[in-house]
């Protein structure tokens, strides 16, 4: 929906599919309607983007909202694809619009770009996250009564541009027309259009309390037509039942093509409902142009009446009462869709963080779809916004004035949301220094002078065009860099991406340096604006450890950080990173090209961490049974003779007490501590139901847990040996839902079992991961396997019964590896991410019960660097020999990443 411009029943555009016409005639009122339909798109044949022609072939039928990226970013290719795209789309322009003004309304492409109407440049854009409009009518060609044909045709490029926002981030620079188009059609006389694409008008709440509040209305009127007007500016304010409840008139006298400002104070409100995350009440107000009693031009703007202000020592207060901004980050990605979304997925993010029991969104790191910001207006989720100013800046004139336009489009485009609090325009901006500059050097004190200066003219620009709301500028956790660059003190907030215990340290560091921004910047209000842990569903442990990237870690994690912040009233809010998994294209790790710090999955199914957060912001009853997408798991039996496995099972819960059942016998009955009530299971083989119950509500929840029960002898007879599936150099189980398999930890040979002889895990150099590699490994979806090894491994073996097998190996060469690019947010002590010790020529065979039936596994020829490679052999086991996989090394050490056995019969 274009921003503020909606209209007078404040009705959506749903999907951009609708044509919206307000009462009044017909050849007055504003016209608006979507044109994502039937566009044609092609990359060009060269990637220089002021020379790139229309392609002469190639084009394919699309639909907006549209990214060429949607596929390659996910691909073993390295990069995707940033170059030049063309789009083009023929209009049909009714005969009735000639007399009247005519935009093209682009809420969002990425990331330069050119429009032309019939041939004639329209305008150009820089900036992938900020919408624009151009005037077209005067390339407009009617004959008499006739409609007009338009050739619309829009060149973009997501290229690198280093004046041009953001250089370098963790997150994917999509090409594309990615959000909706307009067409518009207005009166020649109409609230001006040309104001970085905002509606013209801006709402402002100058005094609001308890008892009154008022309400300013200024913009300015356009008069495109030939002849001076006599005009009213009519804006009524009504309530949520469109009742009236104030109304100014003021009249202006408009000379041909002049473009005159107006301001409005509207009567005051008595006892007036106040917006809040409880109670999100909305007025509207309502503005015409009228010309008599004709309506020319009308827009409709939301008013939320509220205040609120920052406090260095108690946080945040709302309306008059302390209230801790909870919430989340969020980017605009889509599994499949890169960030081509409809509306309804916007929105539903947003309730989302409001059915977390969230209060707060931070949009990062830059301007996001208008219904955002019009859902976080509707349900009372507090934001801040900024311009994607990230790691680093360009020292260059276009790139600050870039940055200004930018932060000039964001405040005028989203001025009218009462929704934000904030608005931000740097993100961690020193993280990545340019070559050559060091904080202690020459030129490091004149770069870091620059950053000053652009963060001095962005906060003046700010304050200057809207007073009322506050400024913020987020940093890493280099707080000495930051006091250096003296930018703590230029913004009225500071924000924190705060990642001890992750990316450094330990998790004591986070209230540490908390408690020092309030002893050395006492007077500064402090948000916590990212904080976040890695967590891969399939990944389980229960001996978490930081960057294993479980579960278990990750629930551990947030609950540090959440009772740290909540202990501390001066810490105004904090939003987790992130709501869903999101595209970072130049990530590996386990899950590549995606960062996993997040409450949910790509496709929004909650992790642990949502509901521990469910639990804590909640305030009515609430319980649910965690490990949600951990409904598969195996485990070895608790004895010889036993016939179930313990294993730890979490209910998160905002009760005292919660009563559990497996298969509808009790398991016991336990406190809830933090939000979390823990319990030891007894699984058996096969399906196991569990039902949790509150003590004190008739609350509960269900979960059905499938178990594959592993004999701790594998001749048992009482638990026949079936299959096994071991993640070498690995303290983690693996679940595969796709395969219905489970890949268990290794665990060293004992007699009558199976396990590993001799060798040693393979760790990385670093204090970082505590075991594996960090690379993406070609040719798998199965990343986590293949990213650990045991390193000089001499035997595998297997007790198994007499019989017929299968069994496979996968390998990784993970030591011959090439450079991999050095991720500046994954920097640990011991060097950067991505560095693989180098390694001599590998050669080794593997032997079967004594027969080579591996003979040569060698990195000149089956075991290339980063590829995963899998062998599947027929084994026949007779008598009491067992299973023997004997590593026999030619040059280097031998190796083995997971191990497969299925028995056939």
């Amino acid at each position: 929906m274009i921003p503020h411009l909606s209209f007078a029943t404040g009705w959506k555009l749903a999907l951009g599919l609708c044509l919206l016409l307000l009462s009044a005639p017909a050849d007055a009122q504003r016209l608006v309607q979507s044109i994502n339909s039937n566009w044609l798109f092609a990359k060009a044949e060269g990637q220089a983007f002021e020379s790139a022609g229309l392609p002469s072939s190639g084009w394919q039928p699309v639909s907006l909202p549209h990214t060429w990226n949607a596929a390659d970013v996910l691909d073993d290719e390295p990069g995707y694809y940033r170059g030049v795209g063309w789009y083009r789309k023929t209009l049909t322009v009714p005969a009735d619009w000639q007399n009247r003004a005519v935009y093209l309304y682009f809420e969002g492409a990425n990331q330069e770009a050119e429009v032309l109407v019939n041939g004639q440049l329209a305008g150009r854009h820089a900036g992938g996250y900020t919408a624009f409009s151009f005037p077209v009518s005067r390339f407009l060609q009617f004959a008499g009564n006739a409609p007009a044909t338009a050739e619309v045709q829009v060149k973009l490029t997501n290229r690198y541009n280093p004046d041009i926002p953001p250089l370098t981030a963790d997150f994917t620079f999509y090409g594309g027309i990615y959000r909706d188009v307009y067409l518009v059609a207005a009166d020649p006389v109409h609230f001006n259009l040309d104001n970085y694409a905002s509606n013209g008008t801006f709402i402002t709440t100058p005094a609001v309390s308890a008892e009154e509040a008022q309400v300013v209305v200024a913009g300015a009127l356009t008069n495109s037509s030939g002849k001076p007007r006599q005009l009213t500016v009519l804006t009524q304010l009504l309530d949520k039942e469109g009742r009236e409840v104030g109304r100014q008139q003021t009249r202006l006298q408009l000379k041909a093509g002049e473009n005159r400002a107006f301001k409005q104070s509207l009567p005051s409100v008595r006892r007036p409902h106040l917006w809040s995350p409880e109670q999100p009440y909305l007025y509207r107000a309502v503005s015409q142009v009228l010309d008599g009693k004709q309506v020319l031009d009308e827009v409709t703007n939301p008013v939320g009446l509220r205040w609120y202000r920052f406090d260095a020592a108690q946080g945040f207060f709302l309306n008059g009462q302390p209230l801790k901004l909870i919430g989340t980050n969020r980017h605009q990605d889509y599994p499949g869709l890169g960030n081509a979304l409809p509306d309804a997925l916007h929105v539903r993010d947003v309730e989302l963080i409001k059915q977390l029991g969230g209060n707060f969104l931070r949009v990062s790191h830059y301007p996001q779809d208008p219904a955002v910001l019009q859902a976080c207006d509707r349900l009372g989720i507090l934001t801040s916004v900024e311009i994607p100013i990230v790691n680093a800046i360009t020292d260059s004139r276009g790139f600050f004035q870039n940055c200004r336009t930018m932060q000039t489009e964001m405040i005028r485009q989203a001025y009218n949301h009462p929704s934000v609090i904030i608005w931000a325009y740097m993100n961690e901006v020193l993280l990545r220094l340019p070559p050559g500059i060091k904080r202690d050097n020459e030129a490091g004190k004149v770069y870091l002078q620059r950053v000053n200066r652009l963060a001095q003219e962005l906060d003046s620009l700010t304050r200057r065009e809207d007073p009322a709301r506050y400024t913020m500028i987020v940093n890493h956790g280099d707080f000495e860099l930051y006091q250096l660059a003296g930018l703590p003190a230029i913004a009225q907030l500071v924000g924190w991406n705060l990642y001890q215990g992750w990316y450094s340290g330990d998790l004591q560091g986070f209230p540490k340096f908390l408690d020092r921004h309030r002893r050395e910047l006492p007077t500064k209000p402090l948000l916590v604006t990212e904080y976040g842990a890695d967590s891969d569903v399939r990944l389980h442990s229960f001996d978490p450890r930081r960057f294993d990237k479980t579960t278990e870690y990750a629930n551990a994690y947030h609950q540090f950080y959440l009772q740290a912040m909540l202990e501390r009233p001066f810490v105004a809010g904090s939003a987790v990173w992130n709501l869903a998994e999101f595209n970072s294209e130049t990530r590996q790790e386990a899950v590549p090209h995606i960062n996993n710090k997040s409450l949910m999955t790509g496709d929004r199914q909650p992790k642990d961490a949502y509901l521990l957060y469910q639990a804590h912001l909640l305030k009515t009853p609430f319980l649910r049974i965690g490990s949600r997408t951990w409904t598969l798991r195996s485990g070895t039996a608790a004895g010889p003779d036993s016939l179930f496995c313990r294993q730890p099972v979490e209910v998160y819960t905002n009760q005292p007490e919660v009563r559990l059942l497996l298969n509808g016998q009790d398991v016991g009955t336990r406190k809830s501590e933090y939000g979390v009530a823990r319990f030891t299971v007894p699984f058996r083989a096969g399906l196991n139901q569990l039902q949790a119950q509150a003590v004190d509500q008739s609350l509960e929840d269900q979960a059905e847990i499938t178990f594959r029960l592993l004999p701790t002898q594998l001749t048992s007879d009482k638990l026949p040996f079936t299959e096994l599936n071991v993640s070498l150099g690995d303290a983690r189980t693996f679940t595969d839902s796709k395969l219905q398999q489970v890949w268990v930890p290794e665990q060293a040979y004992r007699p009558g079992s199976w396990g590993y002889v001799g060798g040693e895990v393979y760790k990385m150099p670093g204090d970082r991961l505590p075991y594996g590699s960090d690379r993406d490994i070609l040719g798998t979806e199965y990343d986590a396997i293949y990213e650990t090894q045991r390193l000089g491994l001499q035997q595998f073996r297997l007790d198994v019964p007499p019989g017929e097998y299968e069994v496979t190996l996968h390998f990784a060469e993970l030591e011959a590896a090439p450079q991999g690019e050095q991720l500046v947010y994954n920097l640990s002590s011991g060097g950067a991410v991505g560095s693989s010790p180098a390694t001599q020529a590998r050669t080794f065979s593997v032997l079967v019960n004594g027969l080579p039936t591996l003979p040569v596994l060698s990195t000149a020829t089956n075991l290339r660097p980063l590829q995963a490679a899998s062998f599947q052999v027929p084994v026949t086991v007779k008598g009491a020999q067992g299973i023997v996989l004997d590593f026999q090394a030619q040059q280097g050490q031998a190796f083995l990443n997971g191990l497969q056995v299925r028995r056939l019969y």
